[in-house]
């Protein structure tokens, strides 16, 4: 890489902010994006390309191209000691006391997204990035308003794994030769530039979760990032690790050689279901044979998630990899006894699912689920994983993958995804990026679910199973009828860009994407 002149900073600083944004990690961000920026945009370009071909009535398949590929001897690089437990993993945003709890949670692994559960406004990015570089020193802490507790790590903590931005989000604030940075270079580049020796001088390195991609070509592209930053900082090739969040339908295609393209430095697949379901409707939104129905009757049960995750297992025990699960979304009900019981049942099958299945861990979104979850995979694993498991009697084709699911369309998931779409919104423009709603926990992709699936069933005027067609008119009456118990904050501002994604004549690829110009502020 070749060092240049710094960028410019539209956004706003403090002396807290100029420890990040310093001479040094702006060039090597500005170096990142010189090198890189053309190819990220030459690789969405082929995104739409596949997805205009998918409209056209194409479907994915297996690559024939890359068949030696698949049905090659070959493994990743070994598991870093601090990544072989994975058990159970934490994620959420980037917040000060959010960092410090979840690292404390008895988790193994914490994931600090910058991704889906952080609305991506400038003190959020960069003050994610002070609270991140303090919990790497070990000096993070944060006191309650009132001044009565302070909060500070305990001597043990979870593993610390990063999630930057997808390659899709622009990082406006940032100006490099008068355009803004790719939001992914930034993310992972600040992080990197400021914690990789700190990590590695620790025992541990820098670990990575890669959000949304949609080939092995995108993942050829991380795996040069990286080893183009490693040498930058004079750091071993391979030190980095990422795991590869396979929540898209193309993506399900190419697991092997995604694994292969960053087989140097990965750490294996994850089955990000929430983001798949959400990409399943997207990559068919224009196709009525795809029409999905309620999203509560879409789960791991449905002959398509289930084949999915069989395959993610088998592929990454194959290659030496971890196979990790998806989300638990569940929030601990205190005030209802009953209904809590029921939840923390829903969680208990589903992890006892997934440990059944061969995932090697899983995802939880609150700390109180912690302790279950953990229970049940340290009572089915003999160690830290089952990589050993080889699944040989798996087989799944491509019409399993996009077998569509069954099951009704309901005016309750109707105005239930008006709700949610609308609320999470209102909650992202204010700048938070997951927020609790009837007992679960919804980010992005949640709310991405209720957005596309809107779309679909106008687009294709579904009927519903009381009888009613869905369109346009009826989507509005209901927004304006559901609007009635909201109240101040930015909801008619919310309502009107949910409308807007949901009713335009072609599908707007990403709900972030498109309302990311609403909570920009350059100042």
């Amino acid at each position: 890489m070749t060092t240049m002149s710094c960028p410019i900073i539209l956004g706003s600083t403090n002396p807290a902010r100029d420890q990040i944004l310093t001479h040094g990690a702006m060039n090597f961000v500005a170096a990142l994006t010189r090198e890189y920026r053309h190819r990220i945009s030459a690789l969405l370009n082929q995104r739409s390309i596949t997805q205009a071909e998918l409209t056209a009535g194409n479907n994915l398949d297996f690559l024939p191209e890359t068949a030696n590929i698949r049905h090659g001897n070959w493994q990743i690089a070994p598991i870093p000691a601090d990544l072989l437990r994975r058990h159970v993993e934490i994620t959420g945003p980037v917040e000060r006391k959010m960092i410090i709890n979840a690292l404390n949670s008895g988790a193994d692994v914490f994931m600090a997204d910058f991704e889906d559960s952080s609305a991506p406004t400038w003190a959020n990015q960069i003050d994610g990035q002070i609270n991140l570089r303090d919990a790497v020193a070990g000096t993070i802490t944060y006191k309650q308003p009132d001044g009565n507790k302070i909060y500070r790590l305990n001597e043990e903590t979870a593993t610390l794994m990063v999630r930057p931005r997808g390659l899709h989000l622009w990082e406006k604030h940032i100006r490099i030769d008068g355009m803004p940075v790719p939001a992914s270079l930034f993310d992972f580049g600040l992080f990197f530039f400021h914690n990789a020796h700190a990590l590695v001088e620790q025992g541990s390195a820098p670990y990575f979760y890669l959000p949304k991609l949609e080939s092995h070509v995108e993942a050829r592209l991380w795996n040069d990032v990286f080893v183009a930053a490693q040498k930058a900082l004079n750091i071993p090739v391979g030190t980095i690790r990422a795991t590869v969040l396979i929540e898209t339908i193309p993506a399900a295609f190419e697991m092997d050689e995604i694994l292969y393209e960053l087989r140097a430095h990965s750490a294996g697949l994850n089955c990000g279901r929430w983001d798949y379901i959400f990409s399943y409707i997207k990559k068919h939104a224009h196709r009525p044979d795809f029409v999905m129905p309620d999203r509560g009757q879409v789960g791991m049960n449905q002959p398509f998630m289930h084949a999915y995750s069989r395959l993610l297992i088998k592929t990454c025990h194959r290659r030496g990899a971890h196979a990790m699960g998806g989300m638990a979304a569940q929030i601990p009900i205190k005030d209802d006894p009953e209904q809590n019981e029921i939840a923390l049942k829903k969680v208990k099958c589903d992890k006892l699912r997934e440990v059944k299945a061969g995932h090697d861990g899983t995802w939880v979104a609150h700390p109180g689920l912690i302790n279950l979850v953990r229970q049940i995979f340290d009572e089915h694993l003999n160690g830290p994983h089952q990589i050993w498991r080889s699944l040989d009697d798996v087989d799944v084709h491509a019409e399993q993958l996009l077998a569509c699911p069954t099951g009704t369309c309901t005016m309750d998931g109707l105005r239930l995804n008006i709700r949610i779409g609308i609320q999470y919104l209102e909650a992202w423009l204010q700048g938070r990026g997951c927020v609790p709603l009837y007992n679960l926990m919804e980010d992005a992709a949640t709310a991405e679910i209720s957005r596309a699936q809107l779309w679909q069933w106008i687009r294709h005027s579904v009927r519903l199973e009381s009888g009613e067609t869905v369109t346009p008119g009826l989507f509005n009456d209901i927004v304006q009828d559901e609007m009635m118990a909201f109240d101040g904050g930015k909801f008619d501002e919310a309502a009107f860009l949910f409308q807007a994604l949901c009713k335009t004549s072609v599908f707007i690829p990403f709900l972030t994407l498109f309302a990311y110009e609403s909570i920009v502020e350059i100042n």
